[in-house]
């Protein structure tokens, strides 16, 4: 593909129309086998669906550029793309993980751990003294951020992990799902692997379960990567992948409309009085604003938290009285959602009970500021 700015690239889905039509569209491909002679694949290097088939190839030649990567590899889901990664290590090998992070994984981390044998700690990543004491050079095989991260939006600093992951022989892990390789490439940083929920910003419209893990050197982990999707059934379906191209296409406009807002939402929500704290990278009195800015470009995503006065019954209460922001759990579409994330996480949760979780979609700006301070007003102290 020539080097074109993302835009392009996303707008063009991956390059020319298709061969046999001059489709602009790619065509969905259905099949599940096909016709192979006795050397064992097809003269177009097809064999079975669950490794690979037509109209996978585009999707995952986007986000290779996208991120600058060597390989990528599309997963029926982002906890499949993930949880890939860490079936690639072996038993006895140690993990540093962010305490601050998507809950589902940490939950799956917990049973994975005590069954597998692998040794995992949970550090504070925004301090990087306590990242080189938890590593063990020569036994820690991944060290793992996500940035910003889930539900504080804290900014990681990925050349500094980066350069101590590899001092001592791991490799850096990113999950980049909320800034999405519009505002940030991780291997650019020296990150070695990145992992996205590809359900959220890339697909963009909450109607695809998607995941894709890309790599920055094709190496015997990576190999072990791509043998779990293989033989673990984890492949993206074919309708799901052209859904997911369809949704990438728009990309780059659905993340500066969220951005826009969600800088405008937070700057409002920081003079609110029935706000006692608002969490976005964009603010300059976020801790990791100054770092941000030089890690993420075109802007400081769309994913925003606030802590309500009250607790958590008035926040409960916040979320009954908006209209066009939607109850509901998941990040990255058109549509603004909320919700009360701590009641999500359950009992084990970290976090402040009166905190929600705001997904910024592409609505009027003024219309979701309208809305969410019309349910703070007439909920908290009322």
């Amino acid at each position: 593909m020539p080097s074109y700015v993302p835009d392009t690239i996303l707008a063009q889905g991956a390059g020319e129309g298709h061969d046999l039509t001059g489709a602009v569209v790619p065509p969905i491909h259905l099949a599940t086998t096909f016709l192979r002679p006795s050397e064992g694949y097809s003269s177009t290097g097809w064999s079975y669906s669950r490794y690979g088939y037509p109209g996978l190839e585009k999707p995952e030649a986007t986000l290779k550029v996208l991120e600058g990567a060597a390989d990528c590899r599309l997963f029926g889901s982002g906890m499949s793309a993930m949880t890939a990664v860490v079936m690639a290590l072996r038993p006895g090998d140690h993990c540093v993980f962010p305490i601050d992070m998507y809950h589902g994984l940490k939950t799956w981390l917990k049973a994975y751990a005590a069954h597998w044998g692998t040794r995992i700690d949970h550090v504070d990543m925004t301090d990087q003294d306590k990242v080189r004491a938890a590593v063990i050079p020569g036994v820690t095989r991944l060290v793992w951020l996500e940035t910003p991260s889930n539900p504080h939006w804290h900014i990681y600093d990925i050349a500094n992990l980066a350069e101590i992951a590899h001092e001592a022989g791991a490799k850096l892990v990113v999950d980049s799902t909320v800034a999405t390789p519009v505002l940030t490439q991780p291997i650019k940083f020296g990150a070695d692997i990145v992992v996205h929920s590809a359900t959220k910003y890339l697909n963009g419209h909450s109607d695809v379960l998607a995941g894709a893990a890309l790599t920055a050197a094709n190496d015997s982990f990576w190999e072990r990567v791509v043998f779990n999707r293989d033989y673990h059934g984890g492949i993206l379906g074919q309708f799901q992948s052209a859904l997911l191209l369809r949704g990438m296409r728009t990309l780059h406009l659905r993340v500066a409309r969220s951005c826009e807002s969600a800088m405008a939402l937070a700057d409002a929500l920081e003079r609110h009085p029935k706000v006692t704290a608002v969490f976005y990278p964009g603010l300059p009195t976020h801790p990791g604003h100054s770092l941000a800015a030089r890690q993420m470009t075109g802007g400081f995503g769309g994913m925003l938290s606030i802590v309500v006065a009250g607790g958590a019954s008035q926040a409960d209460r916040v979320l009954t009285r908006t209209h066009i922001w939607k109850p509901a759990t998941s990040l990255g579409g058109v549509e603004s959602l909320i919700e009360r994330r701590e009641a999500i996480e359950g009992p084990d949760s970290h976090v402040d009970p009166s905190l929600l979780r705001l997904s910024v979609g592409i609505e009027a700006t003024a219309d979701l500021i309208d809305d969410l301070f019309s349910a703070l007003d007439a909920s908290i102290g009322s």
